[in-house]
């Protein structure tokens, strides 16, 4: 019995990082796939690697979190098992309204919920969980409107990344050896632009990893069923497979709903998403990666889009021109204008940065997941308390 309990609860598991690998994989190589930097399959290969290295690092605190923190009795192997499903139910309602998935989040909540059933949850715990998550989006918010008012201009004009035709290195082949070389038209700006990208996918990667391994087997490592190293292996099988398959699709679309900005912009979300990520899971809070991904978009269109006005016209509303969203998708030559100078309509009349739909329904899903997930494990529990 417990033998079949244990199998329905890795497959319960396998489900859960396929779906994380599908949503974070697109989230970490849509931008260099985008730019034809690299294939899907190179992209998927290198996901795999990577977030094995941030679960069995970085993750294992997060692993502890929330495994043995949010509440103070163990989590029974059954009980591990319905506590998966709340969170594969909440990844496919998240699917069903087209978001990425707040795994993260929803896994906290299935926790909670069973900690208030049986009385055993740890507040202290939970409120700490919960200041970062309102904090996690503020800090987002101001990084990206601080880089995007008063340094993402100079940065467009000093590391622009551009994609030549033909391949970025060549090989000669008339040694026993072959040695490397650049391609036909590939410049040495190029090279070590795409490099960058590379380093900034694989940190991303990483810090998906640190974030969503534990999402997929804390429940079963907390009941003992798991140890720590053989789940860790599990979820990342189970997150590559979905960085293989499914997220084949997110990487082509992703950021198409929320953003059309170019790499230097993604490039720039990606490190301050993963920076925030990976912090906050080295003291094993568990966070969302696309919670500090779209505030650090929204903020970096806030900050390019004000930057005719001063930031105390921003803040308080006094400016009464319309501001234009569309800043970060031109690429402009022209010199920089200064903070409150009106800059041309080439430089601001590109299109929408961000659709406000998609942001609020993004943020929707961080509250309804986790509440959703919190109220059904508090209630399936509370009836059936023998299961905990």
């Amino acid at each position: 019995m417990v033998e079949t309990v244990l199998a329905v609860g890795i497959v319960a598991s396998l489900f859960v990082g396929f779906n994380i690998g599908g949503s974070s994989t697109g989230i970490a190589w849509g931008p260099a796939v985008g730019a034809g930097l690299l294939k899907k399959t190179t992209a998927a290969a290198i996901m795999t690697v990577f977030v094995f290295l941030g679960g069995a690092t970085v993750g294992r605190n997060v692993m502890e979190t929330l495994s043995g923190d949010i509440i103070t009795i163990e989590i029974s192997l059954a009980a591990g098992v319905a506590v998966l499903f709340f969170i594969g139910l909440g990844i496919l309602v998240a699917n069903v309204f087209g978001v990425p998935v707040p795994t993260s989040m929803t896994t906290v909540g299935a926790i909670a919920g069973l900690g208030l059933a049986t009385g055993t949850l740890d507040y202290e715990t939970i409120a700490w969980i919960l200041s970062w998550w309102i904090v996690t989006p503020i800090i987002g918010f101001w990084v990206g409107a601080t880089i995007g008012r008063y340094l993402y201009p100079e940065l467009n004009r000093r590391f622009r990344i551009e994609k030549s035709a033909g391949p970025l290195l060549s090989f000669d082949r008339t040694r026993a050896v072959p040695r490397p070389g650049l391609g036909p038209n590939t410049t040495y700006r190029e090279l070590a632009s795409t490099t960058l990208v590379m380093i900034v996918g694989c940190y991303m990667a990483f810090s998906a990893g640190a974030s969503n391994v534990p999402n997929a087997v804390a429940p079963l490592v907390s009941s003992g069923a798991l140890e720590p190293g053989p789940a860790i292996i599990i979820a990342t099988v189970a997150i590559g497979l979905g960085g293989f398959t499914i997220a084949r699709r997110t990487m082509e679309s992703v950021g198409g709903e929320l953003s059309d900005i170019p790499l230097l912009a993604a490039l720039i979300v990606m490190v301050t998403a993963a920076t925030i990520t990976t912090a906050l899971s080295y003291i094993g809070i568990p966070i969302s990666l696309v919670m500090a991904s779209v505030m650090t978009i929204v903020g970096l269109g806030w900050g390019r889009a004000t930057r005719p006005i001063t930031a105390r016209e921003a803040l308080t509303g006094e400016a009464d021109a319309e501001l234009a969203m569309g800043a970060l998708q031109t690429e402009p030559e022209a010199p920089m204008t200064k903070i409150g100078e009106e800059e041309s309509d080439e430089a601001l009349d590109s299109g929408d940065l961000f659709n406000p739909g998609a942001v609020i329904k993004y943020v929707s899903m961080w509250i309804v997941g986790p509440s959703m997930s919190t109220m059904l494990a508090y209630g399936f529990f509370t009836a059936l308390p023998g299961i905990a």
